[in-house]
């Protein structure tokens, strides 16, 4: 019998004044059975850092031809292609050809390593943006995980501070492309 995913819930209050954009996000979010606590929550973060009103949760795991993440408009075009981790060159370039702008997320201890190997290829991508999260980062974001989660989420000048009950965490994201 096939694992199910889990069903987690997020409210976050976010107010992104980099953005200018202000909401109550209401996120359902299933964990895939192979999919870490760690990419889960880096998951969520992105969400909220490209929170858009027509901003959605791809199939992502279970579908290659859907983005993690990814905004599509009215006219079914893709505006925006999130991905996370240490993805391989071709599905980069499929992402870049299919959206207008694409944002890989990575994450983990062998971020450098995966880096040094394939960034002089990503460098003819010019809609591609790259951000690494610390592991400092994504340790911390594990720990805060509960299957109902209310957040306060405030943006500003690139630091993103998440509030969850006492606890408060400055996240940054470190730009490699």
């Amino acid at each position: 019998m096939a694992l199910k995913a889990t069903i987690y819930k997020a409210i976050v209050h976010l107010s992104d004044m980099d953005r200018n954009y202000y909401d109550t996000l209401q996120l359902t979010i299933a964990q895939h059975p192979s999919e870490t606590d760690q990419r889960m929550m880096v998951r969520m973060i992105a969400f909220v850092l490209n929170a858009h009103d027509d901003l959605q949760f791809g199939r992502g795991v279970s579908d290659e031809d859907e983005a993690t993440i990814w905004q599509i408009n009215y006219s079914k075009e893709i505006e925006l292609w999130i991905e996370l981790g240490q993805i391989d060159e071709k599905r980069i370039k499929k992402a870049s050809h299919r959206s207008k702008q694409m944002k890989l997320y990575c994450y983990g201890r062998s971020v450098e390593i995966w880096w040094k190997q394939i960034a002089s290829k990503l460098e003819q991508f010019d809609t591609l943006s790259v951000e690494q999260f610390s592991t400092a980062t994504t340790e911390a974001l594990t720990k805060l995980i509960n299957r109902n989660m209310e957040f306060q989420c405030s943006i500003q000048d690139g630091q993103l501070w998440l509030t969850h009950g006492d606890e408060t965490l400055l996240i940054e994201t470190i730009p490699l492309k």
